[in-house]
Order: structure tokens, then C-alpha cells, then sequence
């Protein structure tokens, strides 16, 4: 019987050219080339997103609006006798270093002191740039503007100031603030943290008082 031998199988690269090695060559070229853009891009996606929270954390944590110059308590029926309360708190407003615009009408005003808490009322604007009747219950207002191109804007800008009024009531109202008493408003603008205002009543009150 003849045994016909099977052929064993080299390894034979002689067809495989410089052409073909080239175009594999190129192949890994390019899929490390995308591999690595996509990485990049990954990344720099990663790195963006981190700047923004990092930025808005900052600006919702840090505040937007500051008190400029000095906080009086007034009541023009004073006549510095112990029954005597203020009846308004008056300072002026404006921005903090490197802070964005403030809408002042999406501005929510608080007072507190030891036995109460009220939310102020805003008094709006009227077209031009005056107060509307003031209601009868604690509000705040905007009672004069400084550096601002126009007085019918409740938009505080930078480099201006605006003149808030905070009416508490009349002298005899239980929401007044009473001599030697502490109280605090808080201002809290539609972004950024909140910014408290705290003093204390002088021992006697008068027509204008300093507030310390």
C-alpha cells in the first residue's frame, strides 16, 4: 500500500511586502490616534465641568450685595424718651468686588430680632423710578439711587448704590425695635449667599441714631 505523505505547513512571509507592513503600521497609528483624542477629550469635558462647579460653588457660596457706609435707625416722632422704638432702618447697598449684577425686585428681605421673625414686604417702582404707596405692614423700599444712569431700574450694577429704606411700623407697633435691643436683616439675592445685617438699638432714641 503507498503512502502518499501530507505536506507539512510552513511559515512562509515571503508575499508579505513593505506596502502591507505600512498600511498595518498606519492602521495602529490611527487607532491610537483616535484612542487618544477621545482620551483627551474626556478629560478636558472632565476638566470644564469641574471649572463650572467649582465657579458656581464660589459665587452661590460667597456674597454678591455689601451694606456701603453707615446703617441709621430713625424715628421722627422721637423725642429720646425710654417709649421711644425705631421706626426705620436706612442704609445704602451695592455690589461686592467682582460680584454679577443684582435683580433687587427677586430680593427677599428678613428682620429678627429675640421674639419675631418677619419677612419684609418689597415695595415696587413705579415707572419713574419712585416708590408706590407703601403698605402698611414691614416692607422695604428703594428710596434713592447713586452712580445709577437711570432711577427706574431695580438692576443694581457695579459701581452703584441704592438707598434701601426698611419701614417697621409705626412707633407703638410691637415690630419696632426698642432701645438697647439687637436685631438683624438679612438680605438674600436670587443668587449668591445671603447677607446679614446686625446692630443694636442705642440706649436713647432719637430723630436719627448711628447704628453699631
Amino acid at each position: 500500500m503507498k503512502v502518499i505523505a501530507m505536506s507539512s505547513l510552513k511559515k512562509d512571509d515571503n508575499g508579505f511586502t513593505g506596502l502591507e507592513a505600512a498600511i498595518v503600521l498606519i492602521a495602529f497609528v490611527v487607532v491610537a490616534a483616535v484612542f487618544s483624542y477621545v482620551v483627551l477629550g474626556a478629560g478636558f469635558f472632565t476638566t470644564q465641568k469641574a471649572q463650572q462647579t467649582v465657579y458656581s460653588a464660589v459665587g452661590q457660596a460667597s456674597s454678591t450685595v455689601q451694606i456701603v457706609g453707615t446703617v441709621y435707625g430713625t424715628n421722627p416722632a422721637a423725642t429720646g424718651a425710654s417709649t421711644d422704638n425705631i421706626t426705620d432702618v436706612i442704609f445704602n447697598l451695592g455690589l461686592a468686588a467682582g460680584a454679577t449684577p443684582v435683580d433687587m425686585s427677586k430680593v427677599v428681605m428678613t428682620f429678627s430680632d429675640q421674639s419675631q421673625m418677619i419677612t419684609l414686604n418689597a415695595t415696587p417702582l413705579k415707572s419713574d423710578g419712585t416708590n408706590a404707596d407703601r403698605l402698611t405692614t414691614p416692607n422695604w423700599a428703594i428710596t434713592e439711587f447713586q452712580n445709577a444712569p437711570g432711577a427706574n431700574s431695580t438692576l443694581l450694577q457695579p459701581n452703584e448704590q441704592m438707598t434701601i429704606d426698611v419701614w417697621l411700623g409705626k412707633a407703638t407697633d410691637p415690630t419696632t425695635i426698642p432701645r438697647d435691643d439687637a436685631f438683624a436683616i438679612e438680605i438674600r439675592p436670587s443668587v449668591g449667599a445671603a447677607f446679614s445685617i446686625t446692630k443694636t438699638a442705642p440706649d436713647a432714641i432719637h430723630a436719627v441714631n448711628i447704628l453699631n
